[in-house]
């Protein structure tokens, strides 16, 4: 799926593209690689499906990481989303590589959820340190409309999902 990410230097928007990792035989990347989660091993689980996000100009650089998962062959599930670590912090090369991996994570919950779970969009917020937690789930209320529900599990309703897929992915 073609995408636009804002490049930083520059402040302008740039040709970018969600493709599945089988896809484009990505070199998926790990904890060695300075990412929080290892992707090459999570990736092998029965039923995951991972997705990497590249800029057209640099496309064997991966710029940020989903994996899917529908729990249950129902129940959408965003297992890992991480944004790579040269999109972090002051210096990052690249803004709303997070936006549109969720959105499109978004698309496929309206694509593949079953029953009532059509167009929602679960994940889990998990932090050792809980204000670093609590603070995460803040940001994902506020600028990817989720809502808490227990203790660590946060949904995208429908509509946040819509409005997401129309501000990221359209």
């Amino acid at each position: 799926m073609d995408v636009k990410i804002l490049k930083i230097a520059g402040n302008n928007l740039v040709d970018a593209k969600i493709s599945d990792s089988k896809i484009i035989k990505a070199n998926l990347p790990s904890m060695t690689d300075g990412w929080r989660f290892n992707f090459r091993n999570h990736s092998k689980g029965n039923g995951f499906e991972t997705y990497v996000l590249v800029c057209e100009e640099t496309p064997d650089k991966i710029e940020g990481c989903l994996i899917f998962e529908m729990k249950k062959k129902v129940e959408p599930y965003m297992a890992f989303v991480e944004v790579a670590p040269h999109n972090k912090g002051k210096n990052k090369e690249y803004e709303n590589v997070a936006g549109c991996l969720i959105a499109f994570a978004c698309r496929l919950s309206f694509k593949n959820g079953k029953g009532d779970y059509l167009g929602y969009l679960a994940f889990d917020v998990m932090e050792e340190d809980k204000a670093d937690e609590i603070k995460l789930m803040a940001l994902y209320s506020t600028k990817y409309n989720a809502f808490r529900y227990g203790e660590t599990t946060m949904i995208i309703p429908p509509e946040g999902g819509q409005k997401l897929i129309d501000e990221f992915l359209n």
